[in-house]
């Protein structure tokens, strides 16, 4: 088995992010692992995994729009905005209609504040560990875009839902400012991530799947996927320099990008050999395979 490439992984409930990751490492016999997309402990689904020199790419699958299930708890809150923490605040339970107009109130790109207990930094600091010493850290409001807020069922006081959203969206947050918009108060009682970008937790296998797991290994499809990942052709007499980390020039390639962004480099025969980004007409490699 090659240590090069990704795992779609479905991370259950009770288990970090980090800690999934970790049968997969001794496994692949790589320390070179890691997820694009960290998932609350309490947090069950797909966590898009690269191993080796796919490590490189993170920046290109954190970026991407995701999908979750959840269920929310109307009517009281914890100071987590989970089911792991206590509860903290209690109100009324409140009609339907006055979430469907809390949530239309909340799609679209908005400014929201993340959570208390959150990984996000104040003044060098996590959010959480502020939090954990007694003390408010003050978080300042994020630009996000929540495309879709479905209401599936609402049986009060669980509401459960489907929400697409972009990357830096809380789901938590997202729950708590739901419950304010609606008279009330709200906490997440289960999260389930289904989408990341074009990956489906339908493909993912779970944590357990440790033996004979299969790495999706040069797959330039599913590269391409992504979006915004255009492709072009090495010359013949290129293709050795490439493999071997030259620097790039533009008479490279047989059709010169005109335009920067990121690009799949391929051989005449359509075999991916590298990804490099072109910025104000200069090459970075990303990877090289």
């Amino acid at each position: 088995m090659g240590s090069d490439g990704q795992i779609l992984l479905d991370k259950p409930a009770g288990m970090t992010s980090f800690s999934a990751l970790k049968g997969f490492k001794s496994s692949l016999g790589t320390r070179r692992i890691g997820h694009t997309g960290t998932l609350d402990k309490f947090a069950t689904g797909l966590l898009v995994v690269l191993i080796g020199r796919y490590t490189r790419l993170a920046e290109l699958f954190s970026g991407l729009d995701k999908c979750y299930r959840a269920t929310f708890v109307l009517g009281r809150t914890t100071e987590t905005l989970d089911p792991e923490g206590e509860v903290v605040g209690e109100g009324p339970v409140p009609g339907l209609s006055r979430i469907e107009e809390a949530a239309g109130r909340l799609s679209g790109t908005i400014d929201q504040v993340p959570p208390v207990y959150s990984a996000v930094h104040v003044g060098g600091r996590r959010a959480y560990r502020i939090a954990r010493a007694g003390s408010d850290p003050k978080l300042q409001p994020r630009r996000v875009t929540i495309s879709r807020i479905e209401i599936v069922d609402y049986s009060p006081p669980e509401l459960d839902i489907v929400v697409d959203c972009s990357k830096g969206t809380y789901v938590r947050a997202l729950a708590r400012d739901l419950g304010i918009l609606s008279g009330s108060c709200a906490y997440v009682k289960s999260l389930r991530r289904t989408r990341v970008g074009p990956y489906d937790v339908a493909e993912a296998v779970p944590a357990d799947a440790v033996a004979g797991v299969r790495l999706l290994a040069g797959s330039l499809e599913r590269l391409l996927r992504l979006g915004g990942v255009r492709s072009v052709i090495v010359k013949d007499e290129s293709v050795a320099g490439v493999r071997n980390g030259y620097r790039l020039k533009g008479w490279f390639f047989t059709d010169v990008p005109e335009t920067d962004g990121l690009y799949a480099l391929l051989d005449s025969g359509g075999n991916l050999l590298a990804l490099a980004a072109r910025d104000r007409g200069e090459y970075h490699y990303k990877m090289v395979l």
